[in-house]
């Protein structure tokens, strides 16, 4: 499957440049880092970081049993099972699903795996209406745009931009009141849930003790949408998988102070299987599609950490790069600094060689990772990895000149004294495009701090 992120250093050049989505950006991450400290601050969010993390190594670590399990007790309860190996794959069985059930309509809530396969563009094209029902989602789909982020998909857009999309596309006023654009998006979407053949969504957690899928949300559409239909179909990644139900209390507490700053998201779904006859609501067929899209291959390989993401997305609200230039600039699914560990992971390193580069490396994504993914470390590593593939000879003639001169402090003065002097012309500026089109260069000062020090100026 074809991405942009391979066009990284074209896509960020258009967004950095565009001062009302940086504007937009660092409102809401900003308001969005100060709401998740204020809701740690009445837990231990390192021991329950600790809990998080050992929980979900434990589940990496013992993936293909703990699926073994999962898949046995999701076949008790009634749900088909079907893993998916490539997105080719995962989009062919839940279309067999549609057409076996005569489905024209499909209401689906957000899941950022039918994201990374790209399910809905595939069944419109052969005909099967498929609508964004999470009201973020619903706001990229109108504009015919990707989700800018993993939790907040429309969080580069302003309510004015909303409500001028509103106009174009469905028809309202024009009012910008976040009261008045939500109750249009559910007029709307109201008609889509009772007129639909089949639903979809993602899944947060796998239980494999118990076989239930678990739905996090805000808004009761994934709710919706796993009950108002006959036909309902969870697509999700095998990593998604924990042990046991009693695990959720963890995850329960950290997800949502993580993404929103909220001590619990409003709705907690947990889907069991098809209704029984005493039930009435709720599908009377599931299915579960597990999708692999190179996920295994991470297996007993020093980036396996990378798997335990619960795509909480905390990391992108303190990533400086992302402010700056949002989620569409990384040309994938997965923006910001966990985005660049897995796209290239996912899709192939030859198809994302910039994004570990996109990356200030400061470290703040690794600080409020809740499951505690060492993230800057990883970027380092595949970085690494990248140089390495490349052999690059320009690079290796740079990089063993630049040892030459730090270990020759002759060498070392000599090149200082140049560079001062060559500071003063605008030719660095050209040298040191495209960095120098977004950035000032310091003023060098007029001497070093060794011919400082050698003048007595310190005392």
């Amino acid at each position: 499957m074809e991405i942009e992120a391979k066009h990284f250093k074209e896509l960020y050049k258009k967004q950095i440049v565009k001062d009302r989505l940086r504007s937009n950006l660092s409102k809401a991450t900003l308001q969005a880092v100060d709401s998740r400290e204020e809701s740690f601050k009445e837990v231990d969010f390192q021991f329950l970081r600790a809990q998080a993390k050992m929980i979900r190594e434990e589940s990496v670590s013992h993936l293909n049993e703990l699926l073994s399990e999962f898949e046995d007790q999701a076949r008790k309860n009634g749900c088909n099972i079907f893993y998916a190996q490539t997105p080719e794959k995962a989009r062919a069985y839940v279309l067999d699903v549609a057409v076996r059930n005569n489905v024209k309509l499909i209401v689906k809530s957000k899941s950022m795996v039918t994201e990374e396969i790209e399910l809905v563009p595939f069944l419109s094209e052969k005909g099967i209406e498929t609508v964004e029902t999470d009201l973020g989602e619903y706001i990229v789909q109108l504009a015919k745009e990707k989700p800018s982020h993993i939790t907040t998909p429309a969080i580069h857009k302003s309510r004015t931009e909303i409500a001028e999309l509103f106009h174009e596309k469905i028809g309202t006023e024009m009012n910008d009141d976040p009261k008045f654009l939500t109750a249009e998006a559910r007029r709307v979407l109201r008609e889509k849930f009772l007129a639909a053949d089949m639903g979809i969504s993602g899944a947060n957690f796998l239980i494999a003790e118990t076989g239930d899928a678990v739905i996090v949300e805000n808004e009761g559409n994934a709710r919706l949408s796993t009950s108002s239909t006959n036909v309902h179909v969870v697509v999700t990644g095998i990593e998604k998988v924990i042990p046991k139900f009693s695990d959720l209390r963890i995850f329960m507490r950290v997800l949502g102070r993580s993404s929103t700053g909220q001590k619990l998201t409003s709705y907690v779904s947990v889907l069991r299987g098809p209704r029984t006859e005493e039930e009435k609501d709720g599908p009377r067929e599931v299915h579960i599609v597990l999708l692999d899209n190179g996920r295994s291959s991470l297996l007993g390989t020093d980036h396996q950490e990378v798997l335990n993401c619960i795509r909480c997305g905390a990391c992108l609200n303190v990533c400086p790069v992302y402010r700056n230039i949002g989620g569409h600039a990384y040309g994938s699914v997965y923006p910001g600094p966990i985005g660049s560990l897995v796209t290239p992971m996912y899709f192939g390193e030859k198809n994302a060689p910039d994004l570990p580069f996109a990356s200030s490396l400061c470290g703040n994504c690794s600080e409020v990772c809740p499951v505690g993914i060492e993230i800057h470390h990883q970027l380092l590593s595949l970085r690494h990895e990248i140089v390495a593939a490349r052999k690059s000879r320009i690079e290796r003639f740079l990089f063993k000149n630049y040892r030459k001169t730090m270990l020759r402090p002759g060498r070392y003065q000599m090149i200082g004294r140049f560079a001062r002097a060559l500071s003063k012309f605008s030719v660095v500026r050209r040298i040191m495009k495209p960095w120098t089109d977004y950035r000032d260069i310091p003023e060098f000062p007029s001497q070093s701090f060794r011919e400082i020090y050698k003048s007595g100026k310190l005392n």
